[in-house]
C-alpha cells in the first residue's frame, strides 16, 4: 500500500528513479576505483538509516542502512546540502577536493554531490572517500612489482550510533563553555557549527540544539535563517 502511494506521488517516483540510477552507479564506479576509494549513496529522506548504496564501505567502516551522520570527520558534504538547498533550482550541488578523516585518524580525499529535485529539494547525495596514504601507495606498488596480491583493507571501528553522533557534534560546538556565559553571538556561532556538521538534517536535531543551549526551538530557527540569509549575501 505504501508503495502504491509513493508510485501515485510524481515527486517521490522522480526521487526513486533517480535513486535507482546512481545505485547502478555506485556499483559501476566501485568497480572501477581501487579498494581505497568508498563509494556511497545517501537517501537523505532517511537521514537515520541513509546510506542506500556503498562499495569499498571499509573505508569509513559504513555498510547499508548506516546514517548520514556516521561518515568521516570533517564531511562538507553537509556544506553541499545548505549550498543545495540556497541556490535553488535543479541542478546538482558538487563540493570536490576536501580533506575528511576516518573513524581512525587516515586522512581522506572527498567529494560530494547532492541532487535535487525539479522543485529544488536536494533528496540524495552521492559521496567519494579515498584513502591516498602515500604509505599504502608506494607498498602497493611495490606488491605489484614483486607479483604478490596486497592484504586485505583493514577494517576502520564502526560509526558512532545517530544519538552519539548528535551527542558529540553538540559537545564539539559547546566547547565546553558555560552555557550562563554564552551570549547570543556565541550561541550562534554553536549553531552553525552544529549546521555544518549536518545536525538539522536529522529529525530532532533542533529540538537537541534547543535543549542544550537553553532556549527555544523557534531561536534555533531564527539563528539558522540569520546564518543562512549570511551565508547567501556572502555568495551574492
Amino acid at each position: 500500500m505504501e508503495e502504491a502511494r509513493q508510485t501515485a506521488d510524481p515527486a517521490q517516483a522522480e526521487k526513486q528513479a533517480v535513486l535507482r540510477a546512481l545505485s547502478a552507479a555506485v556499483k559501476l564506479v566501485g568497480g572501477m576505483v581501487d579498494a581505497h576509494t568508498e563509494v556511497v549513496l545517501h537517501d537523505l529522506g532517511r537521514p537515520e538509516r541513509s546510506v542506500v548504496a556503498i562499495e569499498n564501505g571499509h573505508v569509513s567502516g559504513r555498510q547499508l542502512g548506516d546514517a548520514v551522520l556516521g561518515g568521516p570527520a570533517g564531511d562538507r558534504g553537509f556544506a553541499a546540502i545548505e549550498q543545495a538547498m540556497r541556490q535553488g533550482g535543479a541542478e546538482p550541488a558538487l563540493v570536490s577536493g576536501y580533506h575528511t578523516l576516518s573513524r581512525d585518524g587516515r586522512r581522506l580525499l572527498s567529494a560530494s554531490a547532492v541532487f535535487k529535485t525539479a522543485a529544488g529539494e536536494p533528496f540524495a547525495a552521492l559521496c567519494l572517500n579515498s584513502d591516498r596514504s602515500q604509505l599504502e601507495a608506494a607498498l602497493a606498488c611495490l606488491q605489484a612489482l614483486v607479483g604478490r596480491a596486497p592484504p586485505p583493507p583493514r577494517a576502520a571501528p564502526e560509526p558512532p550510533a545517530m544519538d552519539e553522533a548528535m551527542r558529540d557534534i553538540i559537545a564539539q560546538a559547546l566547547d565546553d563553555k558555560p552555557l550562563a556565559r554564552m551570549k547570543k553571538a556565541d550561541k550562534k556561532q554553536a549553531v552553525a557549527q552544529m549546521l555544518e556538521q549536518g545536525l538539522f538534517i536529522v529529525k530532532g536535531g533542533v529540538e537537541r540544539a534547543a535543549e542544550a543551549l537553553g532556549v527555544s526551538r523557534y531561536t534555533i530557527y531564527n539563528y539558522l535563517d540569520e546564518i543562512r540569509g549570511a551565508a547567501a549575501e556572502d555568495e551574492a
